[in-house]
């Protein structure tokens, strides 16, 4: 078995099945964003108690999104996309900077 497989990295942008725009987040950032953000219950995401505390970045992929809230999301639901509008982006990076969320 390969250790420390990941199919999504930490800043990675991504799109949600609904269309959402997102960024993934590292263990740290997540672990921040847990205490200082919503949940955002995004389609696709996991919503079991006490799940995804330690996402594996393979199956369970935590995604800060546009609109300030987050999810842990299932991969399948989600999809890279490095080509997203500079607005999007923007809004993104700010929401880092107002938490103090960024590594």
């Amino acid at each position: 078995m390969a250790g420390n497989r990941k199919l999504f990295d930490s800043g990675q942008m991504v799109a949600a099945y609904g269309g959402q725009v997102g960024m993934v987040m590292g263990q740290e950032m997540y672990d921040r964003a847990r205490k200082i953000l919503r949940e955002g219950g995004k389609a696709g995401r996991y919503f079991a108690p006490g799940c995804c505390h330690h996402p594996d970045y393979v199956t369970q992929v935590p995604v800060l999104f546009e609109d300030g809230s987050y999810d842990v999301m299932r991969s399948m639901n989600i999809k890279k996309k490095p080509d997203i509008p500079e607005e999007e982006r923007l809004a993104i990076q700010g929401i880092l900077q107002k938490n103090e969320l960024a590594d």
